[in-house]
This record gives structure tokens, C-alpha cells and sequence, in this order.
């Protein structure tokens, strides 16, 4: 049994003796890690730390844990979800590559952005059904990639109850508690790196070949569209992709 099966086994153990209301960790370590992956093995929903903001967490692959997803949030069933990923060299297998200029994904990513890219047949087709594109983050964030890297696809949407502010803190969702399976605290946060994160993750959709769309004005905005058109990219701006 490797290193990770073991880490994974402890966890799972270790939550069958835990009570209800023990849901809460700290990011740190292996453990940590374990604990949020079996969680959401389990078709549960937890709160996990970004680059950006606190986000809600489910497998993408479990459409019971996507829908909790929604009722949680309260969230317009018509509204898709994007997905994260570990790494960037992911990307390719649930969204289509063909057009997007080699290595400019490695340029971006990871980072502060959703990449909106047509959807490949991998995507389940409960997950954001009608529509053909899906958002694609890839953070710069360890915990959260780390734990994908263990159990797929995570599908992703910001902490906090649909049409109200970002969550950049765990108590500011405190509200939602009641409903998550658990909630993991960043102790690297301070007060000065979080309030300009409060904007979320800069959107962007290159579903189209040879052009872009900036769906979100997020984090970095300025820097990803220097990017873009540094690679060729013509701006439009009729919106093709939302998360």
C-alpha cells in the first residue's frame, strides 16, 4: 500500500469517529488533505481556500454532490459550474485544445483565471447540461490542487449565497455551515492579501479559435489580456462562456 492509500485510510477512519459538528481543519499537510479528499469521496460538499476566494467543492463526477452544490449556494439552476483541475496538463482532457496556442496555457495557469474552452465528450453530461463550453480553473493554490490531484475534477463555485458578496474568510460564510461537510481553514491568510482577492477569478473565454472574451474582469485582468494578445489573440465581446 502506497504512501497516499495510507494517508487516505487513516482519514477515513479517523472521520467515522468524529461527531457532526467536527468539521472544521486547518490547511497543513498531508492530513488535511486526506481529510477534505475522503469528504468529498463521499459525495460531500466542503469550503476550501484559493488563490482568490473561499470557494464550495464537490466531484464533478457525482451529480448528487453538484446539486447539493446549487441547493447550498441557492444558486439558478441554469448557471453552470466551472471545474478544477491539479495541473495544467489536465486541461486537454475535458476541455478542447485545438486552437489555443501552444504553451500559453502553461503562461497562465496556475493562476487567478477560469479558462472557458469547449467541453471534450470526458465531461459528464449532467454537469452544466446545454451547454458546450465549461470553465476551467487550475489555482495556484497547494491545498486545493492537491487535494484534485487525489480525487478528480472538482466542481467549483465561490462560497456565499448566490447575489451576495465573495467569502474571503471562513466566517464570513459562517451562514452556510450548517449545510457543509466540512470547512478548511487557510492559516496563511493576513488582512492585506485578502481584500483584493475579493473580486474573483478573472474569466476568460477562448472557445472561439483565434479570439478571446474577457466574460469576468477579476484578479490580473491586465495582465492575462497582455498575454493573450502577445500570442496573436483578437478581443471580442459579445460573451460566449459564464461561470
Amino acid at each position: 500500500m502506497g504512501p497516499t492509500k495510507v494517508i487516505m485510510n487513516n482519514a477515513k477512519n479517523e472521520l467515522k469517529l468524529l461527531g457532526p459538528q467536527e468539521k472544521h481543519w486547518f490547511c497543513g499537510g498531508d492530513r488535511s488533505v486526506a481529510m477534505a479528499a475522503q469528504l468529498l469521496q463521499q459525495g460531500k460538499v466542503i469550503a476550501v481556500p484559493t488563490d482568490t476566494i473561499y470557494g464550495l467543492a464537490g466531484l464533478a463526477t457525482d451529480p448528487h454532490a453538484v446539486q447539493r452544490l446549487y441547493e447550498i449556494k441557492r444558486r439558478d439552476g441554469a448557471k453552470p459550474l466551472a471545474i478544477c483541475l491539479s495541473n495544467v496538463n489536465e486541461i486537454g482532457a475535458w476541455g478542447v485544445l485545438d486552437d489555443v496556442p501552444s504553451r500559453m496555457l502553461e503562461s497562465l495557469l496556475p493562476g487567478p483565471y477560469t479558462i472557458c474552452l469547449r467541453r471534450t465528450s470526458a465531461v459528464p453530461q449532467a454537469f452544466n447540461p446545454g451547454f458546450d463550453t465549461i470553465g476551467i480553473r487550475v489555482p495556484n493554490g497547494k491545498f486545493v490542487r492537491s487535494v484534485a490531484q487525489i480525487v478528480g475534477p472538482l466542481a467549483l463555485t465561490s462560497a456565499n449565497i448566490s447575489s451576495e458578496p465573495s467569502s474571503l474568510h471562513p466566517d464570513e460564510f459562517r451562514a452556510l455551515w450548517p449545510d457543509l461537510d466540512g470547512v478548511f481553514h487557510d492559516l496563511l491568510n493576513s488582512s492585506k492579501q485578502l481584500d483584493r482577492r475579493r473580486v474573483g477569478s478573472t474569466v476568460v473565454d477562448l472557445s472561439r479559435p483565434g479570439y478571446y472574451t474577457i466574460v469576468r474582469h477579476g484578479i490580473a485582468a491586465n495582465i492575462i489580456i497582455g498575454k493573450l494578445n502577445k500570442y496573436g489573440l483578437k478581443r471580442i465581446t459579445d460573451n460566449a462562456c459564464t461561470t
